[in-house]
């Protein structure tokens, strides 16, 4: 696949995604487009489906291989994909990146910020919260 249709079909991949449609991203990743790759700005198609609570897009993303701990880059969506969940209370997506290998202790900035427990401790979440517990996550910011 060529350099223009990678980002023509990379930019449908971020629309099906904000869309919440599960059949469009499946059939754009068997076009050949890359689970993991980020935009321009560098947000991943997984981050952005946990930030907005898409649990059926980010399972279709996690089955085809996009990475449940790559934190994105994206200005203003920085971060890991379980931060992001956890931070907006998407439980159904945080169970989701959970069951597919998100570490639930991984914080953000390369390991100096925040953790998926101390995002859903400050929405608050409750049940976020002990769906994390229940995964093993550990509080460290004086949490919980």
């Amino acid at each position: 696949m060529n350099e223009r249709k990678r980002k023509k079909y990379s930019r449908r991949l971020f629309e099906a995604t904000l869309e919440g449609d599960s059949s469009r991203v499946r059939a754009l990743l068997r076009a050949g487009i890359d689970p993991g790759r980020p935009d321009s700005e560098g947000t991943t198609p997984l981050y952005e489906a946990s930030v907005t609570g898409r649990a059926g897009v980010a399972r279709v993303l996690l089955q085809a291989g996009a990475d449940p701990n790559a934190e994105s880059a994206g200005l203003g969506a920085e971060g890991t994909p379980l931060c992001a969940a956890a931070c907006w209370g998407h439980t159904a997506t945080v169970r989701e990146l959970l069951a597919h290998g998100a570490d639930p202790n991984l914080r953000e900035d390369g390991g100096t910020g925040w953790s998926p427990l101390d995002w859903a401790h400050e929405g608050p979440h409750p049940e976020t919260v002990d769906v994390l517990v229940a995964a093993g996550a550990v509080a460290r910011r004086g949490t919980g």
